[in-house]
């Protein structure tokens, strides 16, 4: 017999005390991941008195796995369109807390007297919260609804971005040189590059891919095709630099603007279970009780510089970015942790050889830790608040109340110019960055290609491959020179006054000459024509673009291809016929909010009205709209009936949306202790002659009313079953087949 793989056994018994551990947190009412952390250290070498995992290095693997799900799952939830919504409020929060948390890692180092490269690792490692712990501890504790939980998403998020340009920063700092602005210049412009390329992109193209083979996808190639579009865009943001997570969760919020994307979410949630126990379960493993004793000083410095500094300087960030106190302090408390980040960038130090040995196992000990006191800072954050309101002046509560670097943008009808050049600047970015992507894939593998078809046609190969890429980047280019040229800010500004006309016709000129230069930049590349030469050829190709209405309505075509599948999600239900609420997606800026709450299986809701459930009279919420499955039913009246599986949209504050997502997790079927004894059975009975069912009909034998048991049919010698009538009355030697309970067919057998 052939022996398992250890890896098999690794899975099995990663996953049986992972189990075993979890049910018992779930007794105790506690976060699961904390459980899978305890069964992570129960399961690792460093416990002696347990089994132990024999291969460690395939269970990082899956671990790997688990992040990427976990961080695509959370794109599916939480879309770049959210992160936009709020403005400037996330980066500056961001920016912040990075900027703080660095310079106490730092000090915390020096005061150990560590080496400079450990104390500057160290401060990038405790800059960085971690997504994916977050997101996990906020659906452990049911806070997924509430509205600071969607900013602290949007400040990770962020993070995130930032942890790349930080460790090409650390990168440089490693190999001696120190990272001048340009350096963070083009690494920021990589990010912005790639994420406006990959979201355009993957905006235009995804959707129209289901759109066309919606038909022919059930729940099982839907699994599949969003995995493996996971799995690709996770490779594709390794190839350029970024990490496989970040990638994961690009795809997952292109994927969160398509029709499908309620479907999708629950068809991941059990793949995304599965391996991100295994991930929490490896960040117990790496749980060393010899590091904890030998550096214990310097772990417990750690995590309450974490724990201090977060709920300090995290809520002053907050503050800064113009949230009131309170909910300022639920979101600096929720991100005292660090996670897998602090991992990335740790080993970065290690293969650099830039800082010691003992940092790695160190942080991960912090990290650990951290990570099983989240879910208590998350739920001291309110008592916190209100222990500082009792004993600080209302005056002082007022000024906090009121620190902010964010102003809200002045409206358009107040400042056209602003909301214009806006949009222009939009525009060219896009358009740029769309037609740049086409020169690099034409000029790298086209022209190759084309030149070893037509080997010693060298010109001739030149000329078509420029030809051809002018032809594709043409509706970008027009579409970069005269969009917004007819929109209503522009006339309103050129009626205006007549002062406005030359700073109007400048801002089009601008745009003449960007594109230009991407013409000029194609035909340097590709010929050996005079400077004055090749201007004038890309002049008078922008002019003929302009000029050209089949390109005018091929732009157009494309353009509103886009606008139509990053609405696809809104515009099916205005299809549908049920238009979405008006006031849905603009109470942000209040403590009312909009959250989703989902309806278990087993829910004693389902079946029930909204009349007879009285939500807002039980919780004050109103609800907006019901999504089940592809449908969307908005402002549902009472007679609303609710379905299991239902996912219900709810307008309230965060204690109201609390209040109802803990009603109705708890108000479910309890389990049936007498389950397996209540199994039904299928049994042929013969009517004898003592039987007290003789001459008696089926309604008057009381099978069904006394015996609990249901009269299938009788046989009489034909192939199938015959339907018993009413009126039938039972005589000796019929044989009737009966379903019920085996208690109550033996009642019935032994009459």
């Amino acid at each position: 017999m052939a022996e398992l793989p250890e890896l098999v056994k690794d899975l099995a018994l990663i996953l049986v005390v992972a189990g075993a551990v979890t049910l018992i947190f779930k007794k105790l009412k506690q976060p699961l991941v904390l459980g899978y952390i305890v069964a992570g250290f129960l399961v690792s070498p460093h416990m002696p008195y347990t089994m132990s995992v024999m291969d460690s290095a395939d269970v990082k693997t899956w671990a790997d796995i688990g992040v990427i799900f976990l961080l695509f799952s959370l794109g599916l939830d939480f879309s770049f369109k959210k992160i936009i919504k709020m403005g400037a409020a996330p980066v500056i929060a961001a920016c912040t807390i990075i900027f703080c948390m660095m310079l106490l890692g730092v000090s915390a180092g020096k005061m150990f007297g560590w080496g400079q490269m450990d104390c500057i690792f160290l401060g990038g490692m405790l800059a960085m919260s971690s997504t994916t712990i977050i997101y996990k501890a906020f659906d452990d504790l049911g806070l997924r609804q509430q509205r600071f939980a969607g900013l602290v998403m949007s400040v990770l998020i962020l993070e995130d971005i930032l942890a790349i340009v930080m460790m090409v920063m650390l990168a440089a700092v490693a190999g001696g040189t120190s990272p001048d602005g340009g350096q963070m210049l083009r690494s920021m412009l990589s990010i912005g590059f790639f994420l406006i390329l990959w979201f355009v992109v993957g905006i235009f193209l995804i959707p129209m891919m289901l759109r066309n083979v919606r038909k022919l996808i059930n729940d099982e190639t839907l699994l599949v095709v969003s995995l493996g579009l996971c799995c690709l865009m996770a490779v594709i943001s390794t190839q350029v630099g970024f990490s496989s997570a970040f990638g994961a969760f690009v795809m997952g919020s292109i994927l969160a603007e398509t029709v499908e994307a309620d479907k999708i979410i629950k068809l991941v949630e059990p793949v995304k279970n599965l391996f991100g126990a295994i991930f929490f379960v490896s960040v117990g493993m790496l749980v060393e009780p010899k590091i904890l004793v030998e550096y214990a000083v310097p772990v417990v410095t750690i995590v309450l510089t974490i724990l201090i500094g977060q709920a300090v300087l995290g809520s002053f960030g907050y503050l800064l970015s113009g949230q009131p106190l309170k909910t300022a302090m639920k979101c600096g408390f929720s991100m005292a942790q660090i996670g897998e980040f602090a991992f990335i960038i740790a080993s970065l130090g290690l293969s650099l050889g830039v800082i010691g040995d003992f940092l790695y196992p160190v942080v991960v000990a912090v990290s650990v830790i951290t990570t099983f006191l989240t879910p208590y800072m998350m739920r001291a954050a309110t008592p916190c608040y209100a222990l500082m309101e009792r004993h600080l002046p209302s005056r002082l509560i007022s000024v906090l109340n009121h620190i902010t670097l964010s102003h809200p943008s002045t409206s358009a009808a107040k400042n056209k110019w602003k909301s214009l050049v806006t949009q222009m600047a939009v525009n060219v970015v896009i358009y740029s960055i769309l037609s740049l992507a086409v020169i690099f894939l034409m000029l790298s593998f086209f022209l190759p290609f084309i030149r070893h078809l037509l080997i010693g046609w060298h010109w001739t190969a030149n000329f078509i491959c420029g030809a051809l890429t002018v032809l594709a980047i043409s509706p970008f280019l027009r579409a970069m020179v005269m969009k917004k040229n007819h929109s209503e800010e522009f006339k309103a500004l050129w009626a205006e006054s007549r002062f406005n006309h030359l700073p109007l016709i400048f801002t089009i000129l601008v745009r003449v000459v960007i594109a230009c230069s991407f013409i000029f930049y194609i035909c340097n590349y590709l010929s050996r024509f005079a400077n004055a030469l090749m201007i004038t050829i890309a002049v008078a190709l922008v002019f003929a673009m302009v000029l050209s209405r089949s390109l005018k309505h091929s732009s157009i075509r494309l353009e509103r291809l886009f606008v139509k599948n990053l609405r696809s999600r809104d515009i099916e239900a205005q299809v549908r016929g049920r238009k979405r609420p008006l006031y849905e997606g603009h109470l942000l800026d209040r403590d009312i909010h909009m959250a989703d709450v989902d309806v278990p299986l087993d829910s004693l809701w389902a079946g029930r009205t909204l009349a007879e459930l009285g939500l807002r009279q039980k919780f004050g919420v109103h609800v907006s709209s019901i999504l089940r499955v592809s449908r969307r039913i908005n402002i549902p009246d009472g007679s609303s009936v609710i379905f299991p599986g239902d996912r219900i949209r709810v307008v309230g504050s965060d204690e109201q949306l609390t209040n109802m997502s803990h009603a109705i997790k708890e108000e479910v079927y309890g389990e049936d202790p007498e389950f397996e004894k209540r199994e039904m059975n299928l049994r042929q009975i013969v009517i004898t002659g003592s039987s007290p069912f003789i001459g008696k009909t089926l309604q008057e034998s009381g099978i069904r009313g006394k015996y609990n048991c249901l009269v299938v049919g009788i046989e009489e010698g034909e192939e199938n079953l015959s339907q018993i009538e009413p009126e039938y009355k039972f005589a000796k030697g019929d044989i009737i087949w009966v379903v019920g309970e085996e208690e109550s067919l033996e009642a019935i057998t032994r009459l």
